[in-house]
């Protein structure tokens, strides 16, 4: 799962080099897509329950599940969302990153995108043998409810291993010490999506796209995340 979650890293870290005004969404797909094959790994959205692309491009009020497409031109002070996945030798890695494009972003949406990110690492803080789900979860919700932010509850992260979503869901809400204990030898996808408006979301007509209901801004980070003796290990880093 290591070496899953280092593709994932080197594929995420080329396409966040792409992130321009100017490149398509579906620039960052080929790109992505002909790294994958170059190092061996097998995509694991293409084809997922007939979704068509290797990677998930979500840009500015788009949540998750965006479509990569040769129309969707970025443009200076967009932030665009990208989530991707790979196998190796059967097992599965999972991450996402929350690009700006270009430096003309407005503050706002750059405090978005910090708080996203600090409550994925808040809630990987927490993860050890013996805590719960709902200590990920709150962790997760209490970093960005401070802030002003609202989580979406409509999607929540899950387990991860031969196959890329598994039990147990992962929630980016909930209650200290409450639900299952996790585990040595777990791996979780802890992914917040966060909006800079209501929770609301709704799936437009590809049966793909998710956009914030209000049209704020979204912001999505993902790490995979294995529960140790000594507390947790990030795969995808």
């Amino acid at each position: 799962m290591r070496r899953a979650g280092q593709v994932v890293r080197e594929v995420l870290e080329l396409v966040r080099s792409l992130v321009r005004p100017g490149a398509t969404t579906l620039d960052l797909e080929k790109a992505a897509e002909e790294r994958t094959v170059k190092l061996g790994a097998r995509a694991a959205f293409k084809g997922y329950h007939g979704f068509p692309c290797v990677l998930c491009t979500s840009v500015n009020s788009e949540v998750v599940h965006g479509i990569p497409s040769a129309k969707r031109i970025l443009r200076e002070g967009e932030i665009v969302s990208v989530d991707f996945g790979a196998f190796v030798d059967g097992y599965c890695g999972d991450a996402a990153i929350t690009v700006p494009v270009g430096e003309k972003i407005d503050p706002q949406t750059a405090r978005l995108m910090k708080v996203t990110e600090r409550s994925l690492y808040a809630a990987i803080d927490v993860v050890r043998p013996g805590a719960t789900l709902g200590d990920v979860g709150s962790a997760v919700q209490r970093v960005v409810e401070a802030e002003g932010f609202s989580v979406v509850r409509d999607f929540v992260g899950h387990g991860i291993g031969t196959h890329m979503h598994e039990d147990p869901q992962v929630p980016n809400f909930g209650e200290a010490g409450r639900g299952m204990k996790l585990r040595t030898g777990m791996v979780l996808a802890i992914e917040p999506m966060v909006n800079a408006g209501k929770p609301d979301v709704v799936v437009l007509g590809d049966g793909w796209t998710t956009i914030t209901a209000d049209g704020s801004m979204s912001a999505h980070f993902e790490h995979s995340v294995a529960v140790t003796a000594t507390g947790a290990r990030i795969l995808t880093e």
